[in-house]
């Protein structure tokens, strides 16, 4: 089945950066463009960022625009997120999945956590 592992989350300071990563499993990666989300407890999951399958294309959320960088890998199946200039309101945690979302796939997640 598919899967997706996030990891690489954890405690920073505002204004510090992340790498987050996420390994998928059970498609064919290359197929798919690919995406990160994140969700606060009590909240929907918000849709930040997508990469084309490519590698291309990139496209941000405007919360994000400017201070993550979404990449991948399609010879590791994995897709990464670097996250510079932390503020307070990027505290979630954050999820990989498919750029249409399948729903029976969602991980984890990593806790992204914000120190002011």
């Amino acid at each position: 089945q598919v899967q997706f592992v996030e990891s690489g989350g954890g405690l920073v300071e505002v204004g510090g950066s992340l790498r987050l990563s996420c390994a998928a499993s059970g498609l064919t990666f290359i197929r798919h463009n690919m995406g990160w989300y994140r969700r606060a407890p009590g909240k929907a999951r918000e849709f930040l960022a997508r990469i084309h399958r490519s590698g291309g294309n990139p496209y941000y959320e405007n919360p994000i625009k400017g201070r993550f960088t979404i990449s991948r890998d399609n010879t590791e199946n994995a897709v990464y997120l670097q996250m510079n200039a932390l503020k307070p309101e990027d505290q979630d945690g954050y999820y990989c999945n498919t750029n249409t979302p399948q729903q029976n796939a969602w991980g984890q997640g990593t806790q992204v956590t914000v120190s002011s």
